[in-house]
């Protein structure tokens, strides 16, 4: 039996999952749901969620925007996917898998389209935005996944 645990507490990460669930996020909690969800037919939004400050204040508000943008002009992927860093990590390393060799960093934005890495957003190009910055960016990638 493999028993797995969490970095953080989970009360203490539930407000930061529930940001992004009540978008329409699905989580990925294990493996299998990972596989399954990301090799899925279509497009699929994968945000790799994260207690660390430009999460909060960046990423899920730039998610908040960019997902309003999507449904008003019909951009919106077939699939919104979540896992959370320092929680679920078999999860977590599954979906970092299909990211081609891109370092790990949470929080991480990416694209997929038929089980492939259209794009990925950095910590890096998170952490020195502001939201609506980030949010631009994932407008780009919903956008620029509608072209391949």
């Amino acid at each position: 039996m493999k028993i797995e645990f969490s970095m953080y507490d989970p009360n203490l990460v539930k407000p930061m999952r529930e940001e992004v669930t009540t978008l329409g996020f699905k989580e990925l909690l294990n493996k299998e749901e990972a596989i399954s969800e990301i090799e899925s037919e279509g497009t699929a939004l994968v945000f790799v969620n994260s207690v660390c400050g430009c999460a909060a204040g960046k990423a899920r508000p730039g998610l908040k925007i960019a997902l309003k943008w999507a449904e008003e002009n019909n951009c919106m992927p077939d699939r919104l996917l979540t896992a959370f860093a320092g929680m679920e990590k078999e999860a977590v390393n599954t979906v970092r898998g299909y990211f081609e060799n891109n370092p790990p960093s949470s929080p991480q934005i990416a694209m997929m389209k038929n089980g492939k890495l259209v794009k990925l957003i950095h910590r890096h190009e998170i952490e020195n935005a502001d939201e609506h910055i980030v949010a631009d960016k994932i407008v780009k990638l919903l956008q620029d996944s509608r072209k391949e």
